[in-house]
């Protein structure tokens, strides 16, 4: 086997070899660090690698392999963490160099759980300052590029995940989602991501997340990486459930279930932008395969969620964020925050129900919808540079999650599916949304499609000429 063969495999498929001892994970660490080496100059995925951290941390899990202990899911397999999220002994600047930088003397619960899964970790991984904006690019740094696309975003705010497992040099990564923030960068970079449910996954920073828009999850190359993932970050393979009501077998194990005929609606329609007619045609074509498959698929309107309805929603999230230097932050992160700093938590916990209660009406009505993640062209790096803030965050932040949004305001599981390119070779995702609760159906559909058209064999440029 050779070393792109293992560099090409899944995560899972990898933590196998590892196992199998067909591979050690200080081979695989030192494979992933080199491609790191040479191409996150030009990507500027990472904020920062542990490089002889990670390589003691791969020593180590291979005596455990050797010793013949009982070994987690993920036992040697390298990983990164996005940079809001605590790693013990490194650094947060949360994007920002507004943001006092936090040194962890310990893992956030993210993290802490992913080490239970047996991951390796690599580095941090690039965000947008405060992950305000799926937008990364910053005054004084360079921007983070799309592997598909140099001159193009991988968008955000966990576009460090996306670029850097488009490219190869992780073969999963962590990401967090308040509006759209793993599904966008999966739709942008060709790959798979899924937010789950309000409550599957415990609040990195122990914060009572019953009305938190946000929460973590994975950016994989394959359903199944990602099912297994969630499993670790849900503790159902290892730690124990958060507050939601379990589903009745790990979710990886869900994808081995029958799958029973579901009713779907999907629209391209959003009242925030026109979706663009490649995106628009690939959705519909998406939709007429699952038809196909033998499942109740017809067109529906979608609820509406207005941008001036979210936008206190996420004023109070950007504002809330504690040890900022508010005056040296971007500007459309102050104009967010400004605001934000006089919303009343109660309040805003009052308005998202109401909000959501609204929306589950019309969502209700369905198993799954589907809809565009992104219903516009990847946009080109610089393309908002030069707009006000306010401009900044309509015509790019606001546009490029009009179709993400609404499953954070309801907490409804979604996830981002790639069903294929433009004629300019640029990614085109496809979002899956259930029910409350219901990533079983969400993962069901996924894996249908991943079999029915295949992604994995669609490489980045950057990454096949790496």
């Amino acid at each position: 086997m050779s070393w792109n063969d293992i560099l090409s495999a899944t995560a899972l498929e990898q933590a196998g070899m590892i196992r199998a001892r067909a591979i050690s994970s200080e081979e695989l660490t030192r494979l992933y660090l080199d491609r790191i080496t040479r191409l996150d100059p030009t990507l500027n995925a990472f904020v920062s690698v542990f490089r002889r951290r990670a390589l003691a941390d791969a020593h180590a899990k291979d005596e455990l392999v050797r010793s013949g202990a009982t070994l987690p899911t993920f036992h040697g397999v390298p990983i990164g963490i996005k940079d809001l999220n605590f790693v013990r002994g490194s650094w947060t600047r949360m994007g920002s160099r507004a943001a006092m930088p936090v040194f962890a003397p310990i893992d956030d619960r993210t993290t802490a759980s992913l080490r239970r899964g047996g991951f390796v970790i690599l580095g941090k991984l690039a965000t947008s300052e405060l992950g305000a904006l799926p937008i990364l690019e910053w005054e004084g740094r360079s921007p983070t590029r799309n592997p598909w696309s140099l001159g193009h975003m991988p968008g955000g705010s966990s576009g460090g995940s996306g670029a850097a497992v488009a490219s190869g040099m992780l073969p999963i990564a962590h990401g967090s989602d308040g509006g759209g923030s793993i599904r966008i960068p999966a739709a942008i970079c060709h790959l798979y991501g899924i937010k789950p449910s309000r409550g599957r996954v415990p609040n990195p920073f122990w914060k009572n997340d019953r009305d938190i828009l946000y929460t973590c999850g994975p950016i994989a190359r394959s359903v199944e990486d990602a099912a297994a993932m969630l499993d670790v970050l849900a503790g159902l393979d290892g730690g124990k459930p958060h507050w939601a009501p379990p589903p009745p077998m790990s979710y990886r194990a869900l994808l081995g279930a029958k799958v029973k005929p579901l009713k779907i609606r999907f629209t391209t329609k959003s009242a925030v932008i026109t979706t663009d007619p490649e995106i628009a045609a690939a959705v519909l074509g998406a939709a007429r395969r699952l038809s196909e498959l033998g499942h109740h698929v017809e067109e529906g309107s979608a609820p509406l969620l207005l941008v001036d309805e979210f936008l206190p929603l996420w004023q109070h999230v950007i504002g809330d964020v504690p040890l900022m230097r508010w005056s040296r932050a971007e500007p459309v992160t102050r104009w967010l925050a400004e605001p934000g700093h006089a919303l009343r938590a109660d309040a805003m916990v009052a308005l998202r129900r109401a909000i959501a209660a609204r929306q589950l009406e019309g969502y209700n009505q369905a198993d799954v919808w589907l809809t565009p993640t992104v219903g516009i062209a990847t946009p080109t790096i610089g393309q908002f540079a030069k707009l006000g803030p306010e401009e900044r965050f309509h015509q790019g932040g606001a546009a490029i999650a009009a179709f993400t949004a609404p499953f954070n305001v309801t907490g409804q599981p979604a996830a981002s599916v790639p069903i294929g390119l433009t004629k300019a070779g640029l990614p085109i995702g496809l979002q899956v949304a259930g029910r409350e609760l219901a990533e079983d159906a969400v993962l069901a559909i996924s894996r249908q499609l991943e079999e029915a058209a295949p992604w994995r064999g669609r490489t980045a440029p950057v990454g096949a000429q790496a």
